[in-house]
């Protein structure tokens, strides 16, 4: 692949990986978490926590990422507590855009492992807990493994997601080669300019071909991961 990209073709599709693959992995647990309370647990609130989570679903993503700039910019109110206190700066840097691709595709994720939950009897969870299982316990032993299909969809949808995501990423992480310039604002430059069609092209096709492949793995994987729990 190497041979057939240009070096600034390549630095894109890498940090587009790198950012997806974090984006996908820090907010595993979150998602997991989120959407067995929006699933299990009756609270006030819950439907107001429903639509912060599907929000970024509905607004368009360049308001996302002016929100992200207000909120952790330099001088918002969350990023300049992060800097001053841990040194840890997120805009215009390549973790801005793992936060901004992580709120992106933290809908399609909560979705799906919610799905998953919701499918579960729940008088499976508590003959368990009349054993004197912990709640902890119940969710390890029975729940997760019961869930996993709905788990491994949800990342592999929201990896893809992340792959591709542009508005709110280049509105609070701008557009940086080699440092903030991924895949989806390569193609964006390289269209801006004469002669970029064909380097915007061969962006295209591997977009297409991720962004296909993960749909076609997440069938796959939540088919093969379903039959082994029914069996």
């Amino acid at each position: 692949m190497t041979d057939w990209l240009s070096p600034a073709e390549w630095q894109a599709v890498s940090l587009s990986l790198r950012v997806a693959f974090w984006a996908t992995v820090l907010s595993l647990p979150v998602g997991i978490f989120t959407a067995y309370a929006l699933a299990r647990w009756s609270f006030v609130g819950k439907q107001v926590l429903n639509g912060i989570v599907h929000l970024p679903l509905v607004l368009p993503p360049v308001v996302t990422g002016y929100l992200l700039l207000l909120t952790f910019g330099r001088r918002g109110p969350v990023g300049e507590f992060l800097e001053q206190t841990f040194g840890i700066i997120v805009a215009f840097r390549w973790t801005g855009a793992v936060l901004a691709a992580a709120i992106m595709a933290f809908p399609l994720m909560v979705r799906a492992i919610r799905l998953s939950i919701e499918a579960v009897d729940p008088k499976l969870e508590e003959a368990a807990s009349t054993l004197g299982a912990s709640r902890a316990w119940v969710f390890m032993t029975v729940t997760l493994p019961l869930i996993l299909p709905g788990i491994l969809a949800g990342s592999i949808l929201a990896f893809a997601k992340a792959m591709g995501e542009f508005g709110a990423t280049i509105t609070f992480v701008s557009n940086i080669p080699g440092q903030t310039q991924t895949l989806p604002s390569a193609i964006y430059v390289f269209l801006q300019v004469p002669g970029g069609e064909a380097s915007a092209l061969r962006l295209v096709i591997i977009a297409v071909v991720i962004a296909m492949g993960a749909l076609l793995l997440s069938e796959v994987v939540s088919k093969r991961i379903a039959a082994r729990v029914s069996a």
